[in-house]
Parts: structure tokens; sequence; C-alpha cells
């Protein structure tokens, strides 16, 4: 249960950042860049996460 648990956290983290990057996207700005980094520092994290078990 608790392993079915993580994925489906996971995977809500990952359609919010990939959100995030979409809404950042759509204009340009100095607020828009932030939305997307922080969208890029959550995807990195997953990616993180991820791999930290094979190291």
């Amino acid at each position: 249960m608790k392993a079915s648990l993580l994925v489906i956290i996971k995977i809500v983290v990952l359609i919010v950042c990939l959100a995030l990057i979409i809404i950042g996207q759509k204009t340009a700005g100095k607020s828009e860049l932030a939305v997307m980094l922080i969208g890029l520092a959550g995807l990195l994290g997953l990616l993180y996460d991820y791999n930290r078990k094979y190291v």
C-alpha cells in the first residue's frame, strides 16, 4: 500500500510540474520564468528520486 501511494503522489507531482511549465510558457516575463523554473526544479527532483536507488 505504501509503494502504490508513493507512485500516486509522484504522478500528481509530475502533472503539477508539467502544468507549471506549460502555464509559464504561454507568455513572456519574469514571473512566468519563475513559474517554469519551479516546474523544472520539480521535474529534476523527481528524476533525482528515481535515479537515487541506482547510484
